[in-house]
């Protein structure tokens, strides 16, 4: 069969380091389309999700505390940190592009962007970041005192935005200034509250805290000086860091199509390749070094005073991760024994009963030799415990059964963006969740032995989603990969277990650093 692809646009595919069978694979995704996942019910506590007694949390922070002793087993926290600040201000970004002058008549308007300006310009003494802004305005020979008397703010958002100034809008969140301890007037980047928290249930016994963060190619070198210095800072801890950093990879790219399918080329005739969304950092995750891996997003963190509920909770996850994978360890050696017979029973009562995995429906009629080679293609697979959050209307994915029959795993994490919200049945079952996803997650990604798993075994192609963006103006569909801890994990051993949302303290605008949970 002839390849789709011209012999020059196959040249421009190799040299993105993407094979022509990928890029086939992704043109008929477009071309078929991807349906979306059909949700059986939602994952509720005792139907999905582990609700733990204070008893059991002790208990589970300190077997890990214990495994920790482990030399052989190599920790690391993995935090996604490519993305740019952009989004956290937006708002203020329409204001410079809006208004001249930035006033308090301005500021008063019934306008939601004008709202959030004055809630920031309001407040500017309580963000962390407020004395290098005001420094900044005076190395331009601008006095923001007298600026704030006279009501003229638009300075103010315009040096926090860009340069000459803060630059944040074009800057990674890792890079911001978050919190400022209100005793020492220590202030501290996102990035330093990810060292300082990983210092704290992710050290081994030599007290290293190995640590990798995603970045862009363009702010690497400002990312490892700025982790440089908070190396240092930590000097007399007790503790080292070992710190690693990777690129989203270009061969995780993806095609863009236009409205009817076909490659989408710009005006010099190149194929168009974008960004295939947060799932490419699979292939990251995939070349780690590492045993076990935290996750955790980069603008999810808390001052040190508030940190004790987040270290608890991620020792909670640590530990029912390290029971699991014992389990999971043991089965295999039984059933890799000469008297795998007699393990059956209890490997397939583990897939069913705790590890949420399903028999073929002919299991029961096969052979011995069929069953051991089934529970243990079962069972080879990485693990993962995921915290969930009780639903307070924050934004993101939920636990929920899916109802498809291939899925080896049918508990999984499921973003709106994969639903049929179309379909009222559906909705009504979206209705009936009572947990989100805070992006807290702990994965085993060695097998038995102590060797990596190839990751992407373990993905569902099929949760890819297409969007409708444009380029110069032109329409076009872009493919995202399967999300990260959405279809990305599909067929991974999965737990869900309820966390307090005290663990959970995202910061999608700037304003949000106003709240409670970033005020030290």
């Amino acid at each position: 069969m002839s390849s789709p692809f011209s012999t020059e646009v196959q040249l421009q595919i190799k040299q993105r380091g993407l094979t022509t069978e990928e890029a086939e694979r992704q043109l008929s995704l477009f071309r078929a389309g991807i349906p979306p996942l059909r949700l059986h019910r939602a994952a509720t506590i005792g139907d999905g999700i582990l609700k733990l007694s204070e008893a059991e949390q002790q208990a589970l922070a300190l077997s890990f505390e214990q495994a920790l002793e482990d030399a052989d087993l190599k920790i690391m926290k993995f935090v996604p940190a490519s993305g740019a600040a952009s989004r956290m201000f937006k708002n203020l970004e329409y204001m410079v592009n809006t208004y001249p002058e930035v006033t308090p008549e301005v500021l008063a308007a019934d306008d939601a962007n004008c709202r959030f300006a004055k809630t920031f310009i309001d407040n500017l003494s309580r963000f962390a970041f407020k004395d290098a802004l005001f420094q900044s305005m005076k190395d331009e020979g601008l006095e923001p005192e007298a600026l704030l008397a006279a009501g003229s703010f638009r300075p103010f958002i315009a040096f926090t935005l860009g340069k000459p100034g803060l630059g944040y809008s074009n800057i990674p969140k890792a890079l911001i200034q978050f919190h400022r301890n209100s005793e020492t007037g220590e202030v501290r980047t996102s990035l330093e509250e990810h060292f300082s928290e990983g210092a704290q249930y992710a050290a081994g016994s030599d007290c290293k805290v190995n640590l990798h963060f995603t970045v862009s190619p363009e702010f690497e070198q400002a990312l490892l000086t700025e982790a440089e210095a908070i190396k240092k800072r930590f000097g007399k801890s007790g503790f080292s860091f070992e710190v690693s950093l990777s690129n989203q990879m270009p061969s995780t790219d993806t095609l863009a199509v236009d409205e009817d399918n076909a490659p989408f080329t710009d005006e010099n005739g190149n194929i168009l390749f974008r960004p295939g969304g947060h799932g490419a950092l699979l292939e990251n995750l995939n070349r780690l070094d590492a045993d076990i891996v935290f996750i955790k997003n980069i603008d999810n963190v808390v001052p040190d005073t508030l940190k004790p509920d987040t270290i608890l909770w991620k020792k909670v996850l640590g530990g029912l991760l390290i029971g699991l994978r014992t389990k999971v360890f043991e089965a295999v050696a039984a059933l890799e024994s000469d008297a795998h017979v007699q393990a059956h029973d209890s490997a397939a009562s583990l897939c069913t009963d705790t590890l949420n995995l399903s028999l073929p429906d002919d299991f029961a009629g096969l052979g011995a030799e069929d069953k051991r080679d089934t529970l243990l293609s079962l069972l080879n697979r990485p693990v993962r415990v995921c915290g969930m959050v009780k639903n307070e209307g924050e934004p993101g994915g939920g636990p929920f059964w899916i109802d498809k029959k291939s899925a080896v795993n049918k508990l999984q994490i499921v973003e709106s963006s994969q639903m049929d919200t179309s379909d009222s049945q559906q909705m009504e079952i979206v209705q009936q969740a009572t947990h989100f996803n805070p992006v807290d997650l702990v994965c085993s990604l060695t097998d038995a032995n102590g060797s990596s798993f190839n990751l992407d075994s373990f993905t569902d192609p099929e949760t890819a989603f297409i969007a409708s963006k444009s380029y110069d103006g032109r329409a076009l569909k872009a493919l995202e990969r399967p999300g990260l801890w959405n279809g990305a994990m599909a067929e991974w051993i999965t737990l869900f277990v309820e966390v307090p949302v005290s663990t959970f303290n995202p910061v999608k605008t700037v304003n949000d650093l106003l709240r409670p949970t970033h005020q030290d």
